[in-house]
């Protein structure tokens, strides 16, 4: 891999963070709204403070929070705040910053998109696999069906029917939550199952909605390599069948697989954010969901920016270790 290749890479996805920033700061813009405005306006329905008063208060965060200036001046400073990761305070939580109320939320995130992600991955392909492969017993290749059917359904509806069912019905995992009301976050062992138990749910609702993708996807790629002369080969030279499916059929159908996975971070992360907003789980996805809903313009801005960010740095990353899996690809300067 040439220095010039890497360069170009991290400059095409820093120009990719570029757009999208600028998108996320102008759309908001489009609307005649006052973010400081319409927050301070349901303050002051709920009986927070004198409606005489709401011109004087917003007019006092306009300036600390630079909406009076020029559209320009405040996108120069709001490129500014990017780089150097400083989104402000949120408005809901003031004077919570929103880094802070990223680092809180980021690790119950990370978590239940991690599992979900690599399980589904993994769970997907293999069913994939063993429906795609000649050798495989008939009931075998009929477990990856339901998973398929389940493609077509969205997380939320799976979460709906396995709340209704497993946690309301049988009542054998919680129904909402991040971990159990009362308790005080920390590392210690007992604390971390009861977390692990609140994001089964979730974590299911997930798997179920996207490993049947990777199971169709797996299961056409295995039948085109079928006939390859690799895998003709491997059988004439009478290997065992277990070391022709998993070195020679797997190990070549997986590769675009694991260009998928990156790509498909995006829309993972999307439904992970929505279903975390269905299950109370105190990730990224409730404070998204938190903030639009009470016009907290710079928390959206914080997570939507730090999400960009997060789905470009893993793309890039993937991108220059897919010549570990594949030797047949090298990443030159052209």
């Amino acid at each position: 891999m040439s220095i010039r290749f890497l360069i170009r890479r991290v400059l095409f996805y820093l120009m990719v963070i570029w757009v999208a920033t600028t998108i996320t700061f102008f759309i908001p813009r489009l609307s005649s709204k006052n973010p400081i405005r319409e927050r301070f306006a349901e303050l002051s329905r709920t009986g927070g403070f004198s409606p005489q008063d709401l011109e004087k208060i917003v007019e006092s965060f306009n300036q600390k929070f630079g909406l009076d200036k020029p559209l320009l001046e405040q996108y120069a400073s709001y490129i500014g705040s990017v780089l150097r990761g400083d989104f402000g305070y949120s408005l809901r939580f003031y004077p919570s910053r929103v880094e802070d109320i990223i680092r809180t939320s980021l690790p119950y995130s990370l978590t239940l998109l991690l599992f979900a992600s690599v399980l589904s991955f993994l769970i997907g392909n293999f069913l994939g696999a063993l429906s795609a492969w000649p050798r495989t017993p008939r009931w075998l290749k009929g477990l990856a069906t339901p998973l398929i059917i389940m493609k077509g359904v969205h997380p939320v509806v799976l979460g709906i029917v396995l709340i209704n069912i497993i946690a309301f019905q049988m009542k054998l995992l919680p129904i909402t939550g991040t971990y159990t009301p009362g308790s005080v976050p920390s590392l210690k062992p007992e604390f971390l199952l009861d977390v692990a138990r609140h994001l089964i749910l979730p974590a299911l609702s997930l798997v179920l909605a996207t490993a049947g993708g990777w199971a169709m996807a797996m299961r056409g790629m295995g039948v085109t390599i079928q006939g390859e002369d690799y895998v003709n080969f491997a059988e004439h030279k009478g290997l065992r069948p277990n070391t022709i499916f998993g070195n020679y059929f797997v190990r070549n159908a997986i590769l675009p697989q694991i260009t998928a996975f990156a790509l498909d971070l995006g829309a993972l992360i999307t439904s992970g954010l929505l279903v975390e907003g269905l299950y109370g789980v105190q990730g990224l996805g409730l404070r998204l969901q938190e903030a639009v809903t009470s016009n907290d313009f710079p928390v959206i801005y914080g997570i939507i920016i730090f999400i960009i960010v997060g789905v470009s740095v893993m793309m890039l990353i993937s991108e220059l270790l897919y010549p570990l899996f594949d030797p047949r690809v090298k990443l030159e300067n052209k």
